[in-house]
């Protein structure tokens, strides 16, 4: 294995784990704009779209001109374009958030992150062949690591409410679906023009739904701040790194990896909120954590065995 496919490897995990963790937070202060600010869910997820996909379309215009357009001569990607705007990236933002919205961020991660077991069905059952033990020890140890640091490892005590399980186990399909379909997409126009013009696309559709000035909720310094941090970090960047990644990793092991995201968010916790990590929040740190290595030494081999053939 050469030095640069380790540097990509690497690069591609990183991609993953800075996408977990903005999301992690963006999450957190998702569920304090609605809670405590009062802020209307679908009002915030249109803006995000709206404003995100804008800037970066903006910021790497001069760079990505010619492949902004491109994608718009061919048919056959504009319809897949049109189809990852509506049913994975919009789909992705509003369940999530509708989930936090009718329950918490915390039963909200844990219900989108059932999306590994989706996407692992969905290949196994496209390919016809059994998971390996690593793919199954993954996601297993990704479930469970997700589930004792968002229920401290009280797991009867994990309260749901209908809307929160529908929309949390929808976010879960849509997080599998926006990880698999864009893959010929990215490959074609890169990660910038396929994000870019999903998020602006989602955002104009949506808006025909709830237009971008019916607001709801209380402006101030905390709420504008986190409003950024949401738009910039939690959307922006977040959704850009994650599909960036998939240039480095396959889309499995970055589905797994970005479970790290409710660590993410149990961090900020501690060092904001004053909550301390117990023996159940840290066996699941160990959980997650053992995702990467279990991931890197799976790419590893592989590759191994294709410089050997």
């Amino acid at each position: 294995m050469t030095e640069i496919s380790i540097n990509n490897k690497w690069k591609g995990i990183i991609l993953v784990l800075l996408a977990a963790i903005f999301w992690g937070i963006a999450g957190t202060l998702a569920q304090y704009l609605f809670q405590v600010k009062g802020f209307n869910t679908e009002w915030l997820v249109v803006l995000r779209l709206l404003v995100a996909g804008f800037l970066l379309l903006l910021v790497n215009y001069p760079k990505e001109r010619e492949r902004i357009w491109a994608i718009w001569k061919n048919k056959h990607d504009v319809l897949s374009l049109l189809l990852f705007s509506f049913v994975g990236m919009l789909a992705v933002q509003y369940t999530y958030f509708a989930a936090i919205k009718h329950g918490n961020a915390a039963t909200a991660t844990v219900l989108q992150y059932l999306s590994p077991i989706i996407i692992l069905a969905y290949i196994v059952g496209k390919n016809k062949k059994i998971p390996s033990r690593n793919e199954a020890i993954s996601v297993l140890l990704a479930i469970i690591g997700t589930v004792l640091l968002v229920t401290h490892g009280q797991i009867t005590q994990l309260s749901i409410s209908g809307p929160a399980l529908i929309w949390g186990i929808t976010s879960a399909f849509a997080l599998a679906f926006y990880t698999l379909q864009p893959q010929k997409l990215l490959a074609r126009y890169g990660s910038i023009v396929v994000v870019g013009w999903g998020m602006l696309i989602g955002g104009v559709g949506f808006s025909f739904i709830h237009p971008p000035w019916q607001f709801e909720g209380t402006w101030s310094i905390s709420s504008i701040a986190s409003f950024v941090f949401i738009v910039i970090f939690g959307t922006l960047l977040a959704f850009y790194f994650y599909l960036e990644s998939f240039r480095y990793v396959k889309p499995t092991v970055a589905s797994v990896l970005a479970c790290v995201e409710p660590f993410a968010a149990s961090v900020l916790s501690v060092i904001f909120l004053n909550v301390v990590f117990g023996f159940p929040e840290w066996i699941g740190t160990l959980c997650i954590l053992s995702t990467l290595f279990i991931a890197s030494r799976k790419e590893r081999a592989e590759e191994m065995n294709e410089k050997t053939n």
